[in-house]
């Protein structure tokens, strides 16, 4: 498993679609990108912004029943992809015993943001899809990703159809 940054959510012009780019921590610091749903973006970035809502989002309540339960997250692991759709797992520690639940990415991700728990990729996903671009000083998020990881994805958009990726993630 290679542990990743989440760097940020970012949308794919003129469609708007939405986006998280990670980036690995070691080198050769590769990034890479996987397509989610609007509310779940939203709830990224709210996270992300340290942004609450009056009455809790559904991540927020998801957090807080496994907080209630005993539980904590201690990792996300982003496991790999089959065809365009990427697989994670939740992993959780209750009571010495880590659980690992399937969960998609986003939601996971949603989690990650608002814990800090450390996000993860398996190495095949990201010798898969990872893209070598360009260093970003630590702990920044650009206004942009970087050139290379657009150019790549612009290849890959122009070659899918939006029903290519099924349901959002």
């Amino acid at each position: 498993m290679i542990p990743v940054d989440l760097l940020g959510v970012r949308v794919v012009p003129p469609s708007n679609a939405p986006f998280v780019v990670l980036r690995e921590l070691r080198e050769p610091g590769r990034s890479m990108m996987i397509f989610i749903g609007e509310p779940e973006a939203m709830s990224i970035n709210m996270a992300l912004q340290g942004e609450t809502t009056p009455r809790p989002m559904t991540h927020d309540l998801l957090l807080s029943v496994i907080e209630e339960l005993g539980a904590e997250i201690v990792r996300v692991v982003v496991t790999h992809l089959d065809d365009t759709t990427f697989f994670a797992e939740l992993h959780l520690d209750l009571d010495d015993e880590v659980l690992e639940i399937s969960a998609r990415p986003s939601d996971c991700f949603a989690l990650a943001a608002r814990t800090a728990a450390p996000i993860y990729v398996a190495e095949a996903v990201l010798d898969d899809v990872g893209v070598c671009a360009e260093e970003q000083p630590s702990g920044e998020v650009p206004d942009t990703p970087p050139e290379e990881v657009v150019e790549e994805f612009h290849k890959f958009i122009e070659s899918v159809s939006p029903e290519d990726f099924g349901p959002a993630s």
